[in-house]
């Protein structure tokens, strides 16, 4: 079985495993993936986008996800394994093999499989039968593609989410830190203005890392203006890195979603063993709030944000054994290793089953055309 992990950005994996070796940054997932299956890395960049392709796009992922389709689609057969790393390059690719009658064994991350555009395409293209094994981070999104694609329970794999416990590490405060900091990160259905709230007449600083590792981050709510204890701009890796050291509370404050947002960012803080306030939301940040592992409070609830921040300010013995929890938890089940190891274990098992058997199924009629153009 040769293996295939097509990226969704064109991100130079060797040149960012270069800058972690020196501690620059954290290891790349699909670097560590690659390396360990042998696997040939496809990224979009470099191939001639069509018009066609942009109309595609209107289906799924972006003109040169398609691009990059066309060019794999003709280089696959059954002796293929191929991991699409989100929806956003995998549906198109999904879509040209069955329109090519190819039949590679296909994975692919789903992260947002109620979004109305992955939904349909899924169903519209009769996709449940092309791709054997789909990969999501919480149950919740694991029993909707059940349910809508008629899936049984071992076509979806549940990934734990994971962080570089090598490069996100405890250490020290900064010697220029003079009051209690309470650190935030990232843009994703944030919620910045509960949280100013919360804080803006307290003796701390509230510092915020505004990048997101999603560049279509967009939803978002800031302060305007920002209260004078409240600063965000761009954080490097090593900077932000220390952000959290200095931490006296890492507080994530979300907007209601169902998409698992801000759990990058919590764990990072708990591998450097920081204390975190959450907002609640459906998934992990749910069951670590359940477990104690996490101070949780209800979307747009500042007093609760405020309650549950000042609560681990007055109380450090608190503070540090839940940060420690969260330290304890992350190297036993949220390591990049363990993240790795069992995905892995999932590709071995689905590379020896044999392929899912599509029933009869004809390409809609108003896209026959289209769809000769791009094969």
């Amino acid at each position: 079985m040769k293996y295939h992990v097509v990226l969704s950005k064109p991100v130079d994996l060797a040149s960012f495993n270069q800058r972690a070796e020196a501690d620059h940054c954290p290891r790349h997932i699909m670097w560590n993936l690659s390396q360990q299956l042998n696997a040939t890395v496809h990224k979009p960049e470099h191939h001639p986008i069509t018009a066609i392709d942009r109309i595609c796009a209107r289906i799924a992922g972006q003109p040169e996800h398609w691009a990059l389709g066309r060019a794999l689609v003709s280089q696959l057969d059954e002796n293929d394994f191929v991991y699409c790393q989100g929806e956003d390059v995998g549906l198109p690719l999904a879509i040209l093999c069955k329109l090519r009658g190819k039949r590679p064994k296909l994975a692919m991350a789903v992260m947002a499989p109620d979004r109305p555009r992955v939904r349909g395409a899924l169903q519209l293209f009769g996709l449940a039968n092309q791709i054997d094994l789909f990969l999501t981070n919480t149950k919740v999104k694991s029993d909707s593609l059940c349910r809508y694609l008629g899936l049984t329970s071992d076509r979806v794999f549940i990934f734990s989410e994971q962080t570089d416990v090598k490069f996100f590490t405890p250490g020290e405060p900064s010697p220029q830190k003079t009051r209690p900091i309470v650190a935030s990160a990232g843009l994703e259905q944030r919620d910045y203005h509960t949280l100013a709230e919360a804080t803006h007449n307290l003796d701390l600083d509230v510092r915020i890392c505004a990048v997101s590792p999603n560049a279509t981050a967009k939803q978002s709510r800031f302060p305007n203006p920002m209260p004078s204890n409240m600063t965000a701009q761009h954080y490097d890796w090593t900077d932000l890195r220390q952000l959290y050291r200095d931490a006296n509370v890492v507080a994530i404050s979300l907007l209601q979603n169902q998409y698992s947002a801000g759990l990058t960012v919590l764990m990072e803080a708990m591998a450097c063993r920081r204390p975190v306030v959450m907002t609640r939301t459906t998934g992990l940040a749910e069951q670590l709030i359940d477990r104690g592992v996490v101070l949780g409070v209800e979307p747009g609830d500042a007093v609760g944000m405020r309650q549950a921040i000042m609560q681990l300010l007055n109380h450090p013995e608190q503070a540090e054994a839940l940060a420690q929890q969260g330290y304890d938890l992350i190297q036993q089940e949220h390591t990049s290793e363990l993240h790795i190891e069992r995905i892995i274990t999932a590709f071995k098992l689905v590379a020896e089953w044999e392929p899912v058997i599509a029933p009869q199924w004809s390409f809609p009629f108003h896209l026959r055309r289209a769809s000769s153009e791009l094969t």
